[in-house]
């Protein structure tokens, strides 16, 4: 669990790193220009970073799956070799994501404004702007943000329905505690990340639907 913890930090660190520096220059120098290749790097680390963090989640509710509900064999299955693979995976996973949607946004063309309403570089408001045809990228933006909150989301909700099931066998009420202790971490970086996603693009999305 250590493991996780600490490439989870290191993801926190990293996504941080990526946008909170720019965006202090900005507003401490007035400055908010950005040429569009940092642009596009800084779009490529902050989806990497996220879709990585996410993986990462669900990886770690497989973590707590095997430490509550398979305790004898917890040493086996998830060796140190076991936890590298699964991390590397997650960023192989979230690479192969990023790059198809990346690749084709490259050759976008600026005509009018190039100007984005947003603090950062992101998807959304750098296609808005965009005189390309961007139907094919905005499909596949989509696509691949459902596909990787959805599967994420389906582990982590898997892992801790047979999380629950096992801690509401337990036979005594501090071992439940005890149990649901070494899972209260996982579940707050759950919530977290989860909750802050569907506020940020889920809930504005709405709002526009419906012509607020």
């Amino acid at each position: 669990m250590y493991f996780f913890l600490q490439n989870f930090s290191f993801l926190e660190i990293s996504f941080t790193s990526d946008c909170i520096p720019r965006f202090l220059y900005s507003i401490s120098t007035g400055d908010g220009t950005i040429t569009y290749n940092t642009c596009i790097c800084q779009l490529f680390f902050t989806y990497v970073f996220v879709i990585t963090e996410f993986f990462l989640l669900a990886a770690m509710s497989f973590d707590r799956y095997v430490d509550i509900c398979r305790p004898l064999h917890y040493m086996t299955i998830m060796s140190y070799r076991v936890c590298k693979r699964l991390v590397f995976c997650c960023w192989m996973t979230s690479l192969l994501i990023v790059l198809p949607p990346l690749s084709l946004g490259l050759d976008l063309e600026f005509c009018a404004s190039n100007a984005i309403d947003h603090f950062a570089c992101d998807a959304n408001p750098m296609l808005k702007i965009s005189c390309s045809d961007t139907r094919l990228i905005e499909q596949m933006v989509i696509v691949c943000a459902v596909m990787t909150f959805l599967m994420t989301l389906v582990c982590v909700v898997l892992s801790y329905m047979y999380i629950i099931r096992t801690i509401l066998r337990l036979p005594s009420a501090q071992q439940r505690t005890r149990a649901f202790s070494t899972c209260s971490s996982h579940i707050i970086m759950v919530s977290i990340t989860y909750g802050s996603c569907i506020f940020v693009y889920i809930k504005p999305s709405a709002k526009r639907f419906n012509g607020h």
